[in-house]
């Protein structure tokens, strides 16, 4: 028997954007339109959002979300959802889905929850898609990734990889939401930081070192999250310009 839950974490102490979580973009909270792109997944049993901030807490209930309280020194929002997924029976796989992309597609969290729950040998499982514009892989800010032909994780870099000797390499933008089996999520942040997670502080190259074959579904295209208010800005006006698109008749929703 299978069961996925969609985990959100959600924090109210961004260092670049404090109060992100309940910042309001087209009308509605950020977390809001997170919680209901996942609910429109096909695959999850249930989404919830993980917290300790009860300003939170409080609007998410209001919105009619299920909500977790965890504790407030978690270094990651992967130990936030580790400490819900210790609690939870009769639950096999959990995808950590960030509280920062709104526009966060339901097919592809469906497409990795079927993956990983029909082939027991993946215990972990994430999502990338090629750059809409390859320059952007320079930036550090943007995670890399390579796989192997099928299609596991051969490392995440902040640097561009593969590094372009001949032709133009197709670059792949990793997109930050993972599956992962429950077993290997409660081991997974029992292991100390390892050496690489240290100095690309990307967390997932810690399972990598420790021997874990990570999935990479590759999408299409991906969606933007909101680092800072002019982020936020931004998805506001193709929110907007995408509900009068709907409004005309021209596209279904």
């Amino acid at each position: 028997m299978t069961k996925t839950v969609g985990l959100i974490p959600a924090r109210w102490g961004s260092t670049r954007f404090p109060g992100k979580p309940l910042h309001p973009i087209a009308g509605k909270p950020l977390l809001q339109h997170v919680w209901e792109r996942c609910r429109r997944a096909k695959t999850l049993a249930a989404v919830v959002i993980a917290t300790d901030d009860m300003r939170i807490a409080e609007a998410a209930f209001a919105w009619g979300a299920e909500v977790s309280l965890t504790k407030s020194d978690h270094a990651s929002g992967t130990d936030r959802i580790a400490e819900v997924a210790r609690k939870m029976r009769g639950v096999s796989h959990l995808v950590n889905i960030q509280g920062d992309e709104p526009l966060i597609d339901p097919r592809l969290i469906d497409r990795l929850v079927r993956q990983m729950e029909r082939d027991p040998e993946v215990a972990m499982i994430t999502a990338a898609h090629p750059f809409e514009n390859p320059a952007d892989a320079k930036s550090p800010h943007q995670v890399k990734t390579v796989l192997d032909r099928h299609g596991h994780a051969l490392y995440f870099s902040r640097s561009p990889i593969p590094f372009p000797r001949t032709g133009a390499p197709v670059y792949l933008r990793h997109q930050g939401i993972y599956g992962y089996r429950r077993d290997l999520l409660l081991r997974f942040v029992r292991w100390a930081p390892s050496p690489l997670e240290q100095a690309e502080a990307l967390e997932q190259l810690r399972a990598l070192e420790n021997g874990v074959k990570i999935q990479v579904v590759v999408a299409k295209s991906g969606s933007p999250g909101v680092d800072t208010p002019a982020d936020a800005r931004a998805i506001e006006r193709l929110l907007l310009s995408a509900s009068t698109t709907r409004q005309a008749g021209n596209i279904p929703r």
